[in-house]
Formats: structure tokens, sequence, C-alpha cells
């Protein structure tokens, strides 16, 4: 296949590469609402059991940041395709046989390896990034984006409704099903032109960063994809008891808190496309700084929310934020990349991102604790404030230019 062939496939991947990424995300996330309970079945004594749910729910995400580079400089090798096949094939064998594990140590187990051998969210970004045209590249990266906010923001929701339907148990063997479609579906529909390369041939790491002219770009880039999912998931673990202070009330406290966890994640959907369009018009540099200001001005008024009703709002009016965010992100990260490393550093940038995930609700969780569950939201717009300062320090001499890319 040619590299104007490779070119026409590139929006066949991104449909395919979405619905991968959503569902990657999604089977990380999707055991919030009922690990502890799941946990207690296993046979947890109830002195152990808040410490298991938290090692249950961070191992997944803490692992995939940690073996993120490793795959990241495979794909750069053997290919992108490989990678995502590799990962949606395992993850499918992993969370099915979290329906039948014996004890918790075998389900952490099973979440590690989950971890481990993911991937498919960095190598799908990799793949598009590297077949789209530049001047398309944050509408499809835009695009791409939303599959994995959606799935970790929905994943709670999705994963409480469908126990509640069918059974813990059942939610793993339902998440293995749509993994395997995945899998299938990439194997047969994603298109690659990619030359594998030896060992010796590839470049190392430090040659790739050394072609990037400017590394506090890269710095607040990578610092934005670790405090994005800090922003959005810190208040997860206080989210029911946050909604039934403001209600007064416990009638449909699942169901509500769900719906509030998972509203950004709709919003995202629906921003990021368009978004990142404007993005290619005006330059993505510009749209991320808006995005930072505009996500600031949609936390901190959290902190003073008196209903349920007025936290969903401005937290479905936080997911455009997101929409305008990630895509820039992405964006940059193509534009100021060499070719033959953009798997090491998008592979990077998920690392970034999945440690973003695991530190989010610790710090959630410990804020509260120290001082109640509106200071959550200051704290986190406070973090949204120094990526927004970070920001405008290294973006400060491409501001006047449309392409980051054209500055000197």
């Amino acid at each position: 296949m040619s590299e104007e062939d490779s070119s026409l496939y590139w929006k066949k991947n991104l449909y395919v590469t979405w619905l991968g990424s959503f569902f990657t995300a999604a089977s990380i996330s999707l055991v919030m609402p009922f690990i502890s309970l799941y946990i207690e079945e296993l046979g947890v004594p109830r002195g152990s059991l808040e410490l298991m749910s938290g090692i249950a729910v961070s191992i997944s995400p803490l692992a995939s940041g940690l073996i993120a580079p490793v795959w990241g400089r495979l794909a750069d090798q053997k290919g992108r395709k490989v990678m995502l096949v590799r990962a949606s094939f395992v993850m499918t064998f992993t969370m099915a046989t979290l329906a039948f594990v014996p004890n918790v140590w075998w389900l952490l187990a099973m979440r590690l390896l989950n971890g481990l051998f993911s991937g498919y969210i960095p190598n799908s970004i990799a793949l598009i990034a590297s077949q789209v045209p530049k001047e398309k590249s944050g509408y499809a990266l835009g695009t791409l984006s939303t599959g994995a906010v959606a799935g970790s923001l929905i994943g709670p929701t999705l994963g409480g409704t469908l126990a509640q339907l069918f059974g813990m148990r059942e939610v793993f063997l339902i998440s293995s099903v749509f993994l395997l479609i995945v899998t299938i579906l990439t194997v047969s529909l994603v298109k690659e032109n990619f030359k594998p390369v030896s060992s010796e041939q590839l470049m190392s790491t430090k040659e790739v960063l050394d072609e990037i002219p400017n590394k506090s770009i890269l710095f607040a880039l990578f610092l934005t994809s670790f405090l994005v999912p800090v922003a959005f998931q810190s208040v997860v673990p206080i989210m029911t008891l946050y909604i039934r202070e403001l209600s007064g009330n416990s009638a449909n406290l699942m169901f509500i808190a769900g719906l509030i966890v998972s509203a950004p994640g709709l919003s995202a959907i629906m921003s990021s496309s368009w978004l990142g369009r404007i993005g290619d018009k005006i330059g993505s540099h510009r749209l991320m700084i808006a995005g930072l200001i505009y996500s600031f001005a949609t936390v901190f008024p959290m902190a003073f929310a008196t209903t349920p009703l007025q936290l969903g709002i401005l937290r479905f009016l936080l997911g455009f934020g997101t929409g305008a965010i990630l895509p820039s992100v992405n964006s940059l990260l193509t534009k100021i990349t060499p070719a033959e490393g953009i798997g090491r550093i998008f592979s990077f940038n998920q690392a970034f991102n999945y440690f973003g995930q695991v530190a989010g609700p610790m710090l959630g969780s410990f804020v509260a604790y120290l001082g109640g569950y509106s200071q959550v939201f200051i704290i986190t717009s406070v973090t949204i404030l120094i990526n927004l300062l970070v920001v405008l320090i290294s973006f400060k001499k491409y501001l006047k230019v449309k392409d980051i890319t054209n500055a000197g």
C-alpha cells in the first residue's frame, strides 16, 4: 500500500480506533461503582476493603502509564496496527478472566495485566497522526480524543448500570465481548503503510527528544495531559457523598451521581470534532489556552453549587473545555515530533494521562478528608490555573503566529 493509499484510509481507521479507545478506557474505569462490593464478595475482611478497593481501581492505569513507553518504542519499530491488535486481544482475555477470579489476589493480578498490556489509545493516536493531512489534524485527533475521554468518564456509569441489570461478574464478560469486536474490526479494517525497522536503525529516545526544538512546549503538553484527568477524576470518589449533602436525600443517588460524573464525557464527545476544526484555523496553541481559561471558569464555581442540578450543569459545561484542550495537545505533539518517534512521544503523553487518572481520585479523597467536599473543586481549579500559567510561559513567543511550527 502506497503512502497515498494510506492517507485515504485514515477516516475508516479513525472510526475503528475511536471505538477501540472508548472501550479500552471504559474497561479500566467501569469497575469504580461496584469494585468494593465485588471485592467484599470475594471474601476480603472489612478492615482491608477500602485499601484493596483503592489498589484495584488504580493498579490498571498505573501499570498502563509505567509500561506505555515500552509499547511506544515497539510501535515505532514494528508498526502501530500490530500494537493495537496486541492490546485489544490481550485485554479481551483479561477482562473475561475477571469474571471468574476466585479471590482478590487474582483480581489484582488480572487488573495488573489489563494495564500492562494496554496501549490501544496512544498507538491509535500515533496511527491517525501519521496518516491524517496536517490541515485536518485538529479535527481528526479531536474526534479520536473523545473516545478515551468518553470511555473513562462514562465507564463508571456504564459499569454501575450493567452491574445492576445483569450482575457484577457479567459486566466483565460484556466488556470482553466488546473488546473482542474491537479486535476483529482492528484486524480486518485498520490499514497501515509501515516498514518495520531494525533496532540498530531505530532512533533512540534521546535522539527523538533532540529533534524537538523547544522542550518547554513538550513539558507543557505533558503537564496538561496529566492535569486534565486530575481535574476530571478528582471528584469521582466524593461525588455521591457531595450530591447527598447538596440534596439532603438519597433517592436515586447512585443514578444522579453517575450522570453528573459522566456529563463532561457527553459534552466532550459533542464538541471535540468542531473545536478541533477551530484549532486548525486559529492555531491549536491558542485553542488550548482558551480551553484552560474556560475550564478554570467552570470548575471554580462548582465549589459553591447549592443543588445537584447546578453541579451537573457545570460538569456538563466543563466537557467543552476538554473538547478544546485534548485535541490541541495531540495536534501540537504531532507537529513538533519527528515521524520516527511519534509512537514513543504519544506513549509518554498517554503515560502522563494515566498517572493523572491515578492522582486525581487520590487528590480528591485527601482534600475532602482534610477540608471538605467543596475544597476539592477549589484545589482542582488551582491546578488548572497552574497549568494555564505554565502553558502561557511556554507558548509566549508563539502567540502571534497561527502555526506553532512556523515560528522560530
